[in-house]
């Protein structure tokens, strides 16, 4: 459907009723917060299963990427799902099922099975919340919830909203892994609080879809007829697996690689790793927003330029086995996260129609989400080709990806 299509029916809400609001999009936003947290608390503990559990790197890596089983089908039916039901059916059980999965590490650390099923629940919670809230909280940065939208403020804002939980998670997680009792539980126990907490937040949260009344089949709305838009071809398809695909390098790869510079401190320094990156990424996204255009794609173009060099820090990093270098490049690969991030959200919801918004929203994060099978890829490929060669192949791909969109940018633009 194009962006020119008829705007959906919305909840009553009058505009004296508006003004007088505390910003609703702020309950959303809190449980997006403490989903996010849950769904990333894990990146910076592979280092402590490698060392307590005695796992492999291609175990822990499969482990990380267990929950992207998760994440992909509740995407792609959660979005489409709540275009159709209405955001709250769909996303107020997402912060209950990430309790369980947590639930399910804390008890899980020395049982792979448990873990699995931990790490699953926890992409079914994350998928959840990215199709459904990204849309939710959009709405609600819009008339009549807000008087005084503007272009891409819901974009924005879910974006700072799931990096600064995915940031907060890794750090607050490794540092209690590393200092804290219970190292295998505890970074668990201190999530579950916070989304029990951000749950009956979003409790009060305003619903902005009312459930359709019409008699088409539910299999039509699991339908996209925008993800064959040429603009969502050309540019958010290239731009979208380099997402996850730097940020997963920056807090997945590097601290593995770097942890006999560090001996007893592992753990805290991956999750500094963590912070580093996704704090960059959430600094950023403020300069990504402006940089960012509805006449041409210079968003992702600038986040793809940002990409190809970061890639080649990264292999500088490795070649060298620095530690410092690795601190530079986590940097630069976050920093080209969140500019990835903002740049294709802005653009999906620049493309989609208002009935397929968490629809199409929901096919994107399942792309950005391919980029969290590179560490596992990595790790398969390491017994033939160093991770410097691997990097470096991959600043290449990333520099194709770029001129793909560069040629693109200004073809095909929507014309709402």
């Amino acid at each position: 459907m194009s962006a020119t299509a008829k705007v959906p029916t919305v909840a009553a809400a009058p505009r004296a009723a508006a003004s007088r609001a505390a910003a609703p999009w702020l309950s959303v936003g809190a449980a997006l917060f403490a989903v996010a947290w849950g769904g990333n608390e894990f990146t910076p503990l592979l280092v402590m299963y490698r060392q307590i559990d005695h796992m492999s790197a291609l175990t822990v890596n499969v482990l990380l990427g267990a929950y992207v089983l998760g994440i992909v089908p509740a995407l792609l039916l959660g979005g489409p799902l709540s275009d159709r039901y209405g955001r709250r059916p769909l996303f107020v059980p997402a912060p209950l099922i990430a309790v369980a999965g947590s639930a399910l590490l804390a008890v899980g650390a020395a049982s792979a099975p448990l873990l699995f099923a931990g790490r699953v629940l926890s992409g079914v919670a994350l998928g959840l919340v990215m199709a459904v809230g990204t849309s939710w909280v959009k709405e609600l940065s819009e008339a009549p919830f807000e008087l005084d939208s503007a272009d891409g403020r819901g974009a924005s804002r879910a974006a700072l909203a799931l990096t600064s939980g995915f940031a907060l998670g890794a750090g607050v997680a490794a540092a209690l892994a590393q200092f804290g009792p219970l190292p295998a539980a505890s970074p668990y126990v201190v999530h579950i609080a916070i989304t029990l907490a951000a749950f009956f937040v979003l409790l009060q949260a305003p619903e902005t879809r009312r459930r359709r009344r019409d008699a088409a089949p539910l299999l039509d709305d699991l339908r996209i007829p925008t993800a064959m838009d040429r603009r969502f071809l050309l540019v958010v398809v290239p731009m979208a697996p380099w997402v996850f695909g730097t940020a997963a390098s920056a807090y997945a790869i590097l601290p593995g690689l770097m942890m006999s510079q560090v001996p007893g401190l592992e753990v805290g320094i991956s999750g500094l790793l963590c912070v580093v990156a996704l704090g960059c990424g959430v600094a950023v996204q403020k300069l990504a927003a402006r940089v960012d255009s509805p006449r041409s794609a210079r968003g992702v173009v600038a986040a793809l330029a940002v990409t190809v060099p970061a890639m080649c820090l990264a292999a500088v990093a490795v070649g060298l086995h620095s530690l410092p270098w690795a601190f530079v490049a986590a940097a630069a690969l976050g920093t080209a996260y969140g500019m990835l991030l903002v740049g294709g959200l802005r653009e999906i919801q620049r493309i989609a129609g208002p009935d397929d918004l968490a629809g199409l929203t929901a096919v994107y994060y399942s792309l950005t989400y391919l980029g969290f099978f590179i560490p596992a890829i990595l790790a398969a490929l390491g017994a033939w080709i160093t991770y410097s060669a691997m990097f470096l192949a991959g600043s290449l791909i990333a520099a194709l990806s770029l001129g793909v969109v560069a040629m693109s940018g200004r073809r095909h633009l929507p014309t709402g």
